[in-house]
């Protein structure tokens, strides 16, 4: 293939940089923003402004050319010029569809197990062509593959994870019993003392990872630094102690506050100096390939890459186009917010919604945790239990739901403790030449401070191991997928070439277009939907104000998933009938998260005020027998349809469209009411309740006697009746509903 050809691969490359930048951005935006974020030290704006000042610095003090790019994972000597370009193509066009993937999802993964395991699976896929081509056995492969450096760096990937989460719990601990919830009417030397351990360990991270290879030090001052580091970290110590008990004492600032903002830098600058490369390192190696291959002016496919093997330095307008894209990214991609929610929501002080499932594996692990705890908690004297608890105790205070997305997630400790433990052992990992994850760590960081913190309460530890489960789960299948993939793609482009690469790109492209969009509008109705707000008033006259907005909007949405459920099984209509499920499905979590509210609000009401609780639970039970009802005949529906069965007769469609007609007109008559807060119609609507009963029993009746004469299918027939009892059990929760407001709503006015 001629030259035309590689400067179009050169050229796709280049655009898959960007892209992958982007997407990079989007998943890694979580390493740095996860503390400042959680804890809402500073405001959101300020944690941006400081994360994109530390993107560009990193970015610009990047070590240049990923070394795991050019021969850390095979070895280049082995391969010719036109092979290496199609393990570059195949590792780009994988990263950026998984990592858009993941990004979709909401879950952080990690960039540097995806580019690992994608160049280890284009590499092998090229290297068993080359070896069937040469008639080699398997044996062959190691020749290949530079399997010592891949074994290292997957294992000190793992190692990472119990390292982290291990020392994060640790340390958190240690950090609550001495200084507990009440941090702040600790003496001024208790902070400085901890902000001269944080900052220490800050500044060290910046100097040892974040500007290791920069050349804003001289050789001479790093040369020192790494042999006198232990008087370099004692003078820092005492220097930064010294700083921070000046600026709580005499300036008044909180110390915390100051090392949340500092940690946050520095996170943000070392994963623009030293993650970059896992975006454009192969776009580099590959361009840095095409022109010592141009230059030489032998054939692609004699052309041998020794070149590889050695160190190149990059240009440093790369490195600076490259930080511009990943701090407008930053800005303005809400997949990076999406992916920042998940590890906050995981680490959330007080319950919350969850996001994710209890599973088996997540219930096993917290029953053996607890039977773990009560072990060791039996052999510890009662005396320091009862100590080690006040240090945990954090006093109740019922928020305002308008209040409630203004609170932190956690406290500024357990941000600066994040950001401290994740970049010591990040710069020691470093110092010793271990390769990790920063993702790995910063994740597992937050998530052993969290536990340790006892966020992970009896009522949400299930949720949130699940949750911790299905993100490590998550890296696990990035890189059996990125393995996978990158290998059927490098094997693809070899038998297909300039074709083959067209085609996967307008995919790849295609792909992400889609997932963009679809996010999008996701966005969207999110942000237009209605939801179940919780009642905060303390009197029967305010929960009755409260709540008519609430049984308005719930009351149309029944209408509307019956209706769908009618309208789906009369056409036979698998989709209509997935919708209603699903509508069904969302409905029924936000009456269950209203009654999980119970206990707060309950809380919140004063002793004269018990009747208000009676009236709030009867509602709320009303709400739910009401979702029962619509969950069974949505459920009904949809499998009568999904199992193929008969289409329900004439007549049947026809008495449930009448009955659904009914309802329609009840149903909107009560939104009506509840909008407009007129609650003397309730009255009229109430004497007439026997009326709509009746008109269901009818139906039942007639079904009966089409039974005894001409039916013939026992699935109708059972479906049928289903379909009517419950609409009548629907009926009676709505009834009931409007009775509870009628004798409260009206005898108060």
């Amino acid at each position: 293939m001629g030259e035309n050809f590689y400067l179009f691969m050169i050229i796709a490359l280049a655009a898959l940089a960007i892209t992958d930048l982007v997407v990079g951005v989007s998943n890694d935006a979580v390493n740095f923003l996860n503390s400042a974020i959680g804890s809402k030290a500073v405001s959101f704006k300020t944690v941006m402004i400081v994360a994109s000042v530390g993107i560009a610095f990193g970015a610009v003090s990047s070590s240049g050319m990923m070394e795991v790019a050019r021969k850390g994972i095979f070895n280049p000597e082995h391969f010719v010029f036109a092979e290496i370009m199609i393990i570059f193509m195949a590792v780009m066009i994988t990263d950026i569809l998984l990592l858009d993937f993941f990004n979709t999802l909401g879950m952080p993964t990690s960039t540097t197990v995806s580019i690992v395991f994608e160049l280890l699976g284009a590499a092998v896929a090229i290297s068993l062509v080359k070896i069937m081509g040469n008639d080699g056995g398997m044996s062959d492969l190691w020749t290949y593959i530079n399997t010592d450096k891949a074994t290292e760096i997957i294992l000190g990937i793992l190692l990472s994870v119990v390292i982290a989460f291990s020392i994060g719990a640790l340390v958190q601990f240690v950090s609550r019993l001495l200084i507990s919830f009440k941090f702040e009417e600790k003496p001024k030397w208790v902070g400085a003392l901890f902000g001269g351990f944080a900052l220490t360990s800050i500044i060290y991270f910046i100097l040892v990872k974040g500007l290791k290879s920069a050349s804003i030090f001289s050789p001479e001052v790093l040369e020192m630094i790494a042999n006198k580091q232990f008087l370099f970290i004692l003078s820092n110590f005492v220097l930064w102690t010294l700083i921070s008990w000046m600026v709580s004492a005499l300036a008044k600032i909180n110390i915390y506050t100051i090392v949340i903002v500092m940690g946050t830098f520095a996170l943000a600058m070392a994963f623009a100096g030293n993650d970059l490369v896992n975006f454009i390192g192969v776009p580099l190696a590959a361009m840095e390939s095409y022109t010592t291959w141009s230059a030489s002016g032998i054939d692609a496919d004699q052309y041998t890459m020794e070149g590889l093997a050695s160190a190149v330095q990059t240009p440093q307008y790369l490195l600076l186009l490259s930080g511009m894209i990943m701090v407008i990214t930053l800005w303005f991609s809400s997949k990076a917010k999406n992916v920042v929610k998940t590890s906050v929501d995981l680490s959330r002080q007080d319950e919350g919604d969850e996001r994710f499932q209890p599973n088996f594996l997540s219930r096993q692990i917290v029953k053996f945790s607890i039977k773990a705890s009560e072990n060791i908690a039996s052999i510890i004297p009662d005396s320091i239990l009862r100590k080690m608890d006040t240090r945990f105790e954090k006093p109740y205070v019922y928020v305002p739901k308008s209040r409630v997305q203004d609170l932190p997630a956690f406290d500024l400790v357990r941000a600066s403790v994040n950001l401290m433990v994740a970049s010591v052992l990040i710069s020691l990992a470093t110092s010793m030449k271990l390769p990790l994850s920063t993702t790995y760590v910063t994740f597992m960081v937050a998530m052993g401070s969290s536990l340790a913190d006892r966020a992970w309460g009896a009522e949400s530890a299930v949720y949130r191991v699940a949750g911790v489960l299905n993100v490590i789960g998550g890296w696990f299948f990035t890189a059996i997928s990125a393995f996978t993939a990158a290998a059927l793609i490098a094997y693809i482009i070899h038998l297909g070439g300039i074709w083959a690469i067209g085609a996967l790109l307008i995919i790849a492209f295609f792909l992400i277009g889609k997932n963009y969009l679809s996010h999008t509008k996701k966005l969207k109705e999110t942000k237009l939907e209605q939801k179940l707000e919780r009642a905060e008033s303390n009197s029967i006259i305010g929960v009755i104000d409260e709540s008519a907005a609430n049984i308005s909007l719930a009351i149309k949405r029944a209408n509307k998933i019956y209706t769908q459920s009618i309208d789906g099984l009369a056409k036979h209509d698998i989709d209509t009938l997935k919708k209603s499920k699903k509508g069904i499905s969302k409905f029924d979590k936000e009456v269950e998260d209203l009654r999980d509210n119970i206990f707060y609000f309950i809380k919140n009401l004063d002793e004269s005020s018990v009747s208000t609780s009676n009236f709030y639970i009867s509602i709320l039970s009303y709400l739910q027998d009401m979702t029962q009802s619509l969950e069974y005949i949505a459920k009904a529906g949809y499998k009568h349809v999904h199992n193929n069965h008969k289409k329900l007769r004439f007549n049947q469609i026809k008495d449930l469209k009448e009955t659904d007609g009914y309802l329609d007109e009840l149903f909107k008559e009560i939104e009506n009411i509840f909008e407009t807060k007129d609650f003397l119609k309730l009255t009229e609507l109430i004497i007439h309740k026997q009326e709509l009963f009746k008109k269901v029993d009818l139906k039942i009746h007639k079904q009966v006697e089409r039974t005894r004469t001409d039916e013939s299918s026992p699935k109708n027939t059972a479906l049928y009746f289903s379909l009517l009892l419950e609409t009548k059990d629907l009926l009676v929760a709505t009834m009931n509903l409007l009775e509870t407001y009628d004798q409260h709503a009206n005898t108060k006015v």
